[in-house]
C-alpha cells in the first residue's frame, strides 16, 4: 500500500534525481505542500504575494518587500565552508567539518516548514550552451515566496534548463528554510543560524534567513562559493565576484571587455552601470553585462573568457540616483517587475525612498513609513535623524531591464577579457590607475586588495582592510591554492588581457576634496588602459605598475587642476614603503601561498626600497 502521509511531488518533476532530492528534504522540513516554480509563474506569485501582504505595490509594475527587522544582510560569522578535507581550510572561509555541521543544520531544519509550501526552484546559473554548463544547474527549495520571485529575477528559473544538460543529474542542491526570526538569537552565543556551504557534496544548506545572499542560494553560495570550489576541483574555470563590462569605440569599431574585483563601497556597480561621459557619448557606447559575479576560463583557441551567470542584478538602493547611477534609475523605472526591499515606503501612494535618492526626503510626511514600518510622522524629537531605508536596502531586477545590456549579454561563448582591475577606495597611496602585465604581479596585486574603513577611529590609520580578490567572504578553499589556480590556469592564455588598480577616491590632504570627479569619468581612465595594452600609449613605469602621463590620458571637456592630475598621476614612495610592510603581513597569514606571490611581493618591495630612503624621492613618478 502507498504510504499516503507522504506530501505528493507534483508530477511535471520527471527527473529522477530532483525527485528523490524533494522527497529527502520533504521529509526533514515537513511543508504542507509542495509547488514547482518557473519563470512563467511569476504573474502568478506577485498575485498571491499582493494578496497575502508579503509584497505592497509600489508604482505601477513595481513591488515593495519588508523583511523582519532581524533579518537584513548577509551574516559572515553565521557563514561556513564544510568540506571533509582539512585542506580546505584558508584564513577567512570559516571552514568546518562536514561532519559536525550537516548534521547540526538538519536537525535545527527539522519540521521548521509546517504550515508553508515548499517551492522547487530548478535554475540555471549561466546562459544556456556554455562550456560551463555543467556547473551551472541547480535547484533550491525555499518555504519564502519572495525568495523564489527574487530567483526569478536573479536567474533562469525552470525545469526546461536542464533538458539541454550532458548529465542533468549533476546540479547543486540547495535547501533554504527560514526558521522564525524572533526567536533565532540573533547576535547572541545562542544565536541559530547557519548558512552552509558542503562544497564537496555540491549541496547548500542555509537555515534562519528569508534575505538577500543567505537565501537567493544561486547568487552567491552557487555562484560564487560553488562554482569557486567547482572551478578549482575541476582545473576548469574560476568563479570571482567581478564586474563585466565592454567599451566600443564608436568610431574605430572596436570593443574591449573588462572584468574586475571591488570591495563593499569601492564604486563597482556604479562603474558597471556607466554610461560615457556627455563630451565622449558621440565616441563611446558601454556595454553592461554584469555588476557582481563573473565565472571565467581558457578557450579552445587560448583567449580568457568570461560571462555573467546571473540573469539580473541585487543593487544596494542607498546613494543610488540620477548622478551616481543613471542606468539603474532607468531600470527600475514604472513598470520594471523591480522588487524594493527595506526602503522606505508610503502607503498612501505607493512611493518608495531610500537615503541619497535625493538631497533631502520628502517633506510632506503622510504616509510615509521607515524600513521597519514604523510611521516617519510619530517619531520622537530624538529620532529625527534615524534613516529611513536601511543601508542595506535592496532593488532586484532582470538584466534585461537594463536600458545598456549588451547585446551579446547572453551569448554562450561569453566575451574575450582584455583587462581586469582590481579598486579599492583609498584617499592615499594609489594614483588614479596603474596598468602590471606580469601575470604574478597582477595576482599578487589583487591578493593584496583592500580598502580604508574606519581605520582612524581603531588607531591604525591608513592601514586597509584586506579583501583578496573582492572575495573575502566568498572562499571556499585556502587562499594560497586559490592563487595557484589563478597562476595556472592564465599561464594557459596565449595572450594575457593587462591587469590594472584603480581608485577613484584619492583626496587632497589637506581640505579633502576628492581629486578626481568619478562615476562617468572613470571611463578615461579605462580607455587610456586599452590604448596601453595595444601599444597606442606608453605611461610612466614605476615600482608599482605603468602610470598614464597627463597628455595620454583623454581629458575632453574635464576641467581638472593641474595640481589635482599631476597627485592623481605620482605615487608616493613612502607610503607605498609602508604598505608593502601590511601587505607582508597579510600575506603571512595566507595558507599555502604560491611562492610565485612571495617572489612579485619582494620584486615590487626591493625595487620601492631605494626611492623610499631617498629624501629627494618623496613623490616620484
Amino acid at each position: 500500500m502507498a504510504d499516503e502521509s507522504r506530501i505528493p511531488i507534483p508530477a511535471e518533476i520527471d527527473n529522477e534525481s530532483i525527485r528523490a532530492f524533494v522527497e529527502e528534504w520533504a521529509e526533514v522540513t515537513d511543508p504542507e505542500r509542495i509547488e514547482l516554480v518557473s519563470a512563467a509563474d511569476d504573474a502568478r506569485l506577485i498575485g498571491e504575494a499582493l494578496a497575502a501582504g508579503e509584497l505592497l505595490p509600489a508604482g505601477v509594475g513595481r513591488y515593495y518587500a519588508r523583511s523582519n527587522p532581524k533579518d537584513t544582510a548577509r551574516s559572515e560569522e553565521r557563514t561556513v565552508v564544510a568540506t571533509s578535507n582539512p585542506a580546505d581550510r584558508g584564513r577567512y572561509n570559516n571552514w568546518q567539518p562536514v561532519s559536525e555541521v550537516k548534521p547540526l543544520i538538519v536537525e535545527r531544519m527539522r519540521g521548521a516548514s509546517r504550515g508553508k509550501t515548499m517551492y522547487v526552484v530548478p535554475y540555471l546559473m549561466a546562459p544556456p550552451g556554455t562550456p560551463l554548463a555543467a556547473y551551472a544547474a541547480g535547484v533550491e527549495l525555499t518555504d519564502d515566496r519572495t525568495v523564489v520571485l527574487q530567483m526569478i529575477r536573479m536567474t533562469r528559473v525552470g525545469l526546461e534548463h536542464f533538458d539541454g544538460l550532458t548529465d542533468p543529474n549533476f546540479f547543486v542542491r540547495g535547501v533554504q528554510v527560514t526558521g522564525d526570526p524572533d526567536t533565532l538569537m540573533h547576535g547572541t552565543p545562542e544565536d541559530a543560524r547557519l548558512f552552509a556551504t558542503i562544497a564537496d557534496e555540491r549541496t547548500i544548506l542555509h537555515y534562519g534567513s528569508a534575505y538577500g545572499g543567505n537565501a537567493l542560494l544561486g547568487k552567491i553560495a552557487h555562484g560564487l562559493r560553488q562554482a569557486s570550489y567547482d572551478g578549482y576541483l575541476s582545473g576548469k574555470f574560476l568563479a570571482e565576484q567581478f564586474l563585466l563590462l565592454g567599451i566600443r569605440d564608436l568610431e574605430t569599431g572596436a570593443t574591449s571587455h573588462v572584468c574586475g574585483g571591488f570591495p563593499s563601497a569601492s564604486g563597482k556597480t556604479n562603474l558597471a552601470m556607466t554610461l560615457p561621459p556627455d563630451t565622449l557619448g558621440d565616441r563611446y557606447r558601454v556595454d553592461f553585462y554584469g555588476d557582481d559575479i563573473a565565472w571565467l576560463w581558457i578557450d579552445d583557441e587560448g583567449r580568457l573568457r568570461a560571462i555573467n551567470p546571473e540573469n539580473g542584478a541585487f543593487g544596494v538602493a542607498k546613494d543610488t540616483n540620477e548622478r551616481t547611477n543613471p542606468t539603474a534609475m532607468a531600470a527600475i523605472a514604472e513598470g520594471s517587475g523591480t522588487i524594493f526591499t527595506n526602503t522606505a515606503y508610503n502607503r498612501l501612494t505607493g512611493d518608495v525612498w531610500w537615503e541619497g535618492l535625493t538631497p533631502q526626503p520628502p517633506a510632506e510626511l503622510e504616509g510615509w513609513l521607515d524600513w521597519t514600518g514604523a510611521p516617519i510622522a510619530d517619531r520622537r524629537s530624538d529620532q529625527q535623524d534615524a534613516p529611513w531605508a536601511h543601508p542595506n536596502s535592496r532593488f532586484t531586477i532582470p538584466l534585461e531591464r537594463i536600458p545598456n545590456l549588451a547585446a551579446d549579454a547572453a551569448d554562450p561563448a561569453g566575451v574575450v577579457i582584455d583587462a581586469i582591475i582590481f579598486g579599492g577606495r583609498t584617499r592615499d597611496r594609489e594614483p588614479l590607475i596603474r596598468a602590471i602585465d606580469d601575470l604574478a604581479v597582477g595576482v599578487y596585486d589583487g591578493l593584496t586588495l583592500g580598502a580604508e574603513a574606519t581605520f582612524a577611529a581603531e588607531g591604525v590609520d591608513g592601514q586597509l582592510r584586506y579583501d583578496p580578490m573582492s572575495m573575502r567572504p566568498f572562499f571556499s578553499y585556502s587562499e594560497g591554492r586559490y592563487a595557484k589556480h589563478w597562476l595556472s590556469l592564465l599561464s594557459q592564455a596565449r595572450e594575457l588581457p593587462v591587469f590594472a588598480h584603480v581608485n577613484w577616491f584619492q583626496r587632497d590632504p589637506e581640505d579633502g576634496h576628492y581629486l578626481w570627479p568619478g562615476y562617468r569619468e572613470n571611463l578615461r581612465a579605462l580607455n587610456w588602459l586599452f590604448r596601453y595594452r595595444a601599444g597606442d600609449a606608453h605611461g610612466q613605469p614605476t615600482p608599482v605598475g605603468v602610470l598614464p602621463t597627463a597628455e595620454e590620458l583623454d581629458l575632453t571637456g574635464l576641467d581638472v587642476p593641474a595640481e589635482d592630475l599631476d597627485r592623481l598621476l605620482r605615487i608616493d614612495t613612502k607610503r607605498w614603503a609602508e604598505e608593502m610592510q601590511h601587505r607582508h603581513g597579510h600575506l603571512s597569514n595566507l595558507r599555502d601561498l604560491p611562492q610565485a606571490i612571495w617572489d612579485a611581493h619582494h620584486r615590487v618591495a626591493e625595487t620601492l626600497q631605494p626611492l623610499a630612503s631617498d629624501p629627494a624621492s618623496d613623490i616620484a613618478q
